[in-house]
């Protein structure tokens, strides 16, 4: 064995031994499930996996991947896993087992480590009266869509989630654990406020809770075959223009017939109106007179809890084999709608499970001097299509298909695109303005100039 292989498995050794996680290899039991994504459709094959439990142990991993001239890149479920692409030089530090929430009630603040999902804080701070700015699925990572921007079913109230961020406590590529804020490093901070994840292994996040205890929020449905009047007349209200209170979503469902959707609506095709209301009922029953008017063959929209709002979405909540992507829209004009339905309705030979038009606007589009990287969404609107793939011809045919919308709707189809709902490789231009971009990559260069940590978003 050579001196240089021998230095490095002392160093494995060594890291292995100070560590409370643990490293998985290749030629490890439990490999197959430590190197597994979110997306079961994502086939990732890195050098080896880390399954840290603490800071500490991610200063450990750095070192360890600095001896071995490999890179890190920090992985908290996967959902957004696959722009990641090769990962042969590269250890996936994977923070699952990092969980701890506190809630600071008279602060009104919460610090959860790098692997909390949001389900976890919301549960937690509704304990108090509060809210967060989750994501509207509830297992999705609080790190990773916050690093992202993060857009809340509540944003339009209080804006991206990153734009309320108090704290990072990071790993950066030299192995130094930092907390970074406003005043200690206002570059760094402002980076990772919609940077994404590329200047360190963040390990943990502080952030602001809102005093919400409760919002008026449900679906509207109807079968699949009245998507043309639902949408244009959910269309024509949001056009007209909503209080920043409100949100809506407009979704076209095809469900597969699998046994844990529910019976009434297993294995049949919707068009839906969801409606997020963080103020009065009764405001909110007005602006929504047109669509009830409609005849909605269900209707949930009452006053719920938040824990309750992080499942109206109806995103999986267990791990599935699945392609999606997502674009920004300027406009949703009554030809944007058509195209939605030409590409998306019941005539179209869709494979998708579902095609979504959020409502954006409001304070995620006010952008000021405080906010970071992402400091707003100039797009009026957010598309997502995603389809069910249990096959790789499955998937195949997917990202083909979801291809063909996006390319439909490319008139109306924003310079910028959102980090979080991008789940194929961009140009990282597209993403952030040209001065934000070039900061961004300044600042990358700076904190890591060998480009250790790697990220599903690079900046450059």
């Amino acid at each position: 064995m050579s001196a240089t292989r021998q230095e490095r498995m002392e160093s494995l050794g060594r890291a292995v031994a100070r560590m409370d996680g643990k490293i998985v290899l290749p030629e490890n039991g439990g490999w197959e499930d430590a190197r597994q994504a979110w997306n079961l459709a994502v086939d990732q094959r890195p050098a080896a996996v880390a399954l840290p439990e603490s800071a500490d142990d991610v200063v450990a991993v750095v070192e360890l991947a600095r001896s071995f001239g490999l890179r890190v890149a920090p992985q908290g479920t996967g959902h957004n896993a696959t722009p990641l692409g090769p990962l042969e030089d590269t250890i996936l530090v994977k923070t699952g087992r990092m969980r701890k929430v506190e809630i600071d009630p008279e602060q009104q603040t919460a610090r959860v480590e790098a692997g909390v999902l949001w389900l976890d804080v919301v549960e937690a701070a509704a304990a108090h009266g509060l809210g967060a700015l989750a994501g509207s699925s509830p297992d999705v990572g609080v790190v990773g869509y916050t690093l992202g921007g993060g857009v809340s079913l509540l944003g339009r109230k209080h804006g991206l989630a990153s734009s309320s961020v108090i704290s990072v406590e990071l790993v950066t590529a030299d192995g130094e654990h930092r907390r970074v804020t406003s005043e200690s490093d206002p570059d760094l901070f402002w980076a990772l406020r919609g940077g994404g994840g590329d200047f360190g292994v963040v390990t943990a996040l502080e952030f602001r809770l809102f005093p919400i205890a409760s919002v008026y929020a449900g679906i509207l449905w109807w079968p699949i075959e009245r998507a043309s009047e639902v949408l244009h007349t959910w269309g024509a209200i949001v056009r007209r223009g909503l209080p920043d209170e409100t949100t809506t979503v407009g979704r076209l469902l095809q469900l597969p017939p699998l046994p844990e959707i529910p019976e009434p609506v297993r294995g049949k095709s919707f068009v839906i109106v969801e409606v997020i209301h963080a103020g009065d009922a009764a405001a909110a029953d007005e602006l929504i007179a047109p669509l009830r008017a409609l005849g909605p063959v269900m209707d949930t929209v009452a006053e719920i809890s938040l824990p309750a709002l992080s499942h109206l979405h109806m995103d999986p909540e267990h791990p599935v084999p699945g392609v999606g992507d997502g674009v920004m829209l300027t406009e949703l004009d009554p030809e944007t709608i058509d195209t939605l339905l030409r590409v998306g309705g019941p005539r179209s030979g869709s494979p998708l499970l579902s095609l979504e038009v959020r409502q954006l606007g409001g304070e995620l589009g006010r952008a000021k001097p405080e906010h970071g990287a992402l400091a707003s969404i100039e797009a009026g609107y957010a598309l997502y299509a995603v389809g069910v793939t249990p096959t790789p011809e499955a998937a195949a045919a997917m990202r083909g298909y979801i291809e063909v919308v996006k390319d439909a709707v490319e008139p109306w189809t924003a310079p910028h695109a959102y980090l979080n709902f991008a789940d194929t490789r961009r140009d990282p231009a597209t993403f952030w303005a040209e001065q934000a971009h070039r900061r961004l990559a300044r600042i990358k260069q700076a904190v890591d100039p060998g480009g250790l940590v790697r990220s599903n978003h690079p900046v450059r």
